[in-house]
């Protein structure tokens, strides 16, 4: 009785005449199961909310009341009418006050590092579930620090009913208990991101499954204990999965893989697989079943040889396929991508890298044959050729517009065995990183295929001089509109101004960053290009006195403007930075060791619009 009904304080005398203090009794001293019972009978999410600030127990207990454990207002307002139909004002009570709102899943949260904890996850259930509901979680932990357990999921599960979206990153704290907890009480579930979590096994994929039959989405990342029975559960009980990835994970196999395409076959539009212990049989699945497939992407498969590619490529089931990826495959020879080229008729995107085995026959084969082809990006694949690269831009589809080559070490200047050259007219992207066999050569021969070009990029090409890139501008006709030549350490200001001069209507991004330019550049680009909105002369031989001239510049408005590691660019370009600063949107003055503090300090002031790094 004591507990319910509380005495007042009063001085009590002990037997030895000494005077104490008798202590109030305290509502902690109620357990758990009571202080559940009444905070279910709260009328509204506030009340809710507010008993869940009072202590850590107090919010565990509040979290882990689910909506439908909650008491009819109804009951309330019978037990007490008076006090439920009116306020102290003599106004009517809003139902609105009372009761809480829909949870459609209005609110994103983010938990990281330290405040990945169990009372976080519940603090969010609490504060999220009467304003809206939560919609989307994303957990990232780390090695150091993981304080999220089953204690949290399950608050999550129970007051966040409307959660759509599900990351969970680097916890291995987490297990099935957890996921099994989303899986009973999250059953809107559609997209779920599973990324270095151990402790999860197939059981939870299982739960998943059944819980959450809406899930179009899947993610699995280095989880070492899921395998093929959960893929077998997910691909019986979600019709809906439209994106799958699975990478690092051992135990998936053929089976696995196959039940998701042969179960999801109309739905499934994007698959990536990546470093699984899969093999031919699976890539005969891939081409019979997967006729939904738009995005494919391959990646890190040991088993798989050139007669599973061939296979594939062989099948009817790539007609849907747009963008296709295949990234450190072995299998892969000229014989399997021409395949891939007849078989996938509508393929418009193509990415290959450190694919050794492919050489200069089978890229032109593959270029004679995929007629939809409009972007291809090789990187790393030393066996390629200037040649190769030359007689696949002459038999590639009128429709290739991009073509990317990067860290190709094979890719150098021929002289002869050139066959007659004719334009490739759609090409209108060119992109060459370092490649050190590139050079002048090579660079005017892609003048004359190309000639519509509108965007180069031509990045740590030390062969490449003023002469190489005069004979490129020249032949440009459509006129350039972004030219990145980052570290093109041999090219002057005479490609520069040359650049600005030939191509002044068009020109709307350039990047210098690391070449051989000086104020003249600068003067160059200030008196012809009034379309230039972003430029980047990092690391280069400028001064004040280029930085003035585009200030003064009636002509140019550049919005981002880059002079990061300029040792000669100093405070004397205050008052131009100032001025430029009518259009800046972002500003870039990392290194500038000329440029003292207390300057950036009050351009941060004056260019309070501008984002500046420093």
């Amino acid at each position: 009785m004591d507990v319910y009904f509380p005495l007042s304080k009063r001085s009590r005398t002990s037997a030895s005449g000494e005077k104490f203090e008798q202590k109030k009794p305290s509502i902690e001293v109620l357990p758990d199961e009571c202080l559940f019972e009444i905070f279910r009978w709260l009328r509204g999410g506030r009340e809710r909310s507010s008993c869940a600030c009072v202590s850590k127990r107090w919010l565990i207990l509040v979290s882990n009341i689910c909506k439908y454990e909650i008491r009819d207002n109804n009951i309330i307002h019978a037990l007490n009418p008076k006090d439920e139909s009116t306020n102290k004002k003599g106004g009517v009570v809003s139902e609105v006050e009372h009761n809480d709102v829909d949870s459609d899943g209005y609110f994103t949260r983010n938990l990281e590092g330290k405040k990945a904890t169990d009372g976080g996850l519940a603090a969010i259930a609490v504060g999220t579930a009467s304003r809206g509901g939560l919609g989307k979680l994303f957990i990232r932990g780390s090695n150091s620090w993981n304080r999220v357990t089953t204690v949290g999921l399950r608050a999550i599960s129970r007051g966040c009913p409307s959660l759509r979206v599900l990351s969970l990153w680097n916890l291995s704290s987490i297990g099935d208990e957890g996921l099994c907890e989303i899986a009973n009480g999250c059953h809107r579930l559609v997209t779920l991101d599973l990324c270095h979590c151990p402790a999860v096994t197939d059981k939870s994929l299982l739960a998943i499954a059944k819980g959450c039959p809406k899930l179009n989405d899947l993610t699995i990342e280095s989880c070492a204990n899921v395998g093929n029975e959960g893929l077998l559960a997910l691909a019986c009980c979600c019709p809906n999965l439209k994106s799958v990835s699975i990478k690092n994970c051992p135990l998936v196999g053929d089976q696995g893989v196959a039940s998701l395409l042969s179960s999801a076959s109309y739905s499934l539009t994007k698959l990536k697989l990546q470093a699984l212990n899969v093999t031919d049989e699976m890539f005969s699945v891939i081409g019979h079943y997967g006729k939904s497939v738009t995005d494919l992407s391959l990646t890190s498969l040991p088993n798989v040889s050139d007669k599973g590619f061939w296979i594939m490529g062989n099948s009817q089931g790539r007609q849907k396929l747009k963008s296709f990826t295949i990234a450190s495959c072995l299998g892969l020879t000229d014989r399997g991508l021409e395949a891939v080229g007849k078989g996938c008729v509508n393929l418009k995107q193509f990415y290959i890298f450190k694919c050794d085995l492919l050489s200069d026959k089978g890229l032109v084969s593959f270029a004679k044959v995929a007629g939809s082809l409009e972007s291809l990006q090789l990187e790393d694949c030393h066996r390629i050729t200037q040649i190769g690269l030359f007689c696949s831009l002459l038999n590639c589809s009128a429709k290739l517009k991009v073509i990317s080559l990067v860290n190709c070490l094979g890719v150098m200047d021929v002289t002869t065995g050139l066959p007659p050259l004719s334009p490739c007219e759609s090409l209108q992207s060119l992109s060459i990183r370092n490649c050190p066999g590139f050079s002048d050569s090579s660079l005017a021969v892609m003048g004359k295929l190309c000639p519509q070009l509108q965007h180069v990029e031509l990045r740590g090409l030390h062969g490449i001089t003023d002469a190489g890139f005069l004979q490129l501008l020249k032949s440009c006709n459509a006129g350039l509109v972004k030219v990145n030549i980052k570290d093109c350490v041999n090219l002057s200001d005479k490609g520069v101004c040359r650049l600005t001069n030939l191509h002044r209507w068009t020109l709307e991004t350039l990047n210098l960053d690391g070449c051989k330019i000086s104020d003249a550049s600068l003067f160059a680009i200030a008196e012809n290009c009034r379309l230039l909105g972003d430029l980047d002369v990092s690391k280069c031989a400028i001064t004040d006195s280029g930085i003035a001239a585009l200030a003064h510049s009636d002509l140019i408005n550049v919005q981002i403007l880059s002079v990061s590691g300029c040792s000669m660019v100093s405070d004397k370009s205050l008052p131009s930075l100032r001025n430029l600063g009518k259009t800046l949107l972002g500003l870039n003055l990392q290194q500038c060791k000329a440029i003292s503090r207390s300057a950036i300090d009050l351009l941060v002031q004056q260019l309070w619009r501008c984002n500046i790094l420093f």
